[in-house]
């Protein structure tokens, strides 16, 4: 446990980041899973609406530093491929 008034300050400040980094990762991982989901069943329709979604998610949490841009642009590169070629 931290002894130090700023050592105190900093733990609290980590639960609060953290609790609000989850709640951006959660997102994203629940849009992921569903976008996912609805290209396995070939509703690439659905897929390809919920792509703008998935894509203000991960800009949003690249822009708050939850994940890097580049695995922001990672991630979003391999699901439109992923989409395409079930597509075509």
């Amino acid at each position: 446990m931290a002894i130090i008034k700023s050592a105190k300050k900093a733990a609290r400040q980590s639960v609060k980041r953290k609790a609000v980094n989850l709640v951006y990762k959660n997102n994203i991982k629940n849009l992921v899973k569903e976008v996912r989901s609805l290209i396995l069943v070939k509703k690439t329709e659905q897929a390809k609406n919920m792509l703008p979604k998935l894509y203000k998610a991960f800009d949003k949490a690249a822009k708050k530093g939850v994940i890097k841009k580049n695995t922001a642009s990672r991630k979003k590169s391999r699901l439109t491929r992923l989409l395409a070629k079930s597509i075509g």
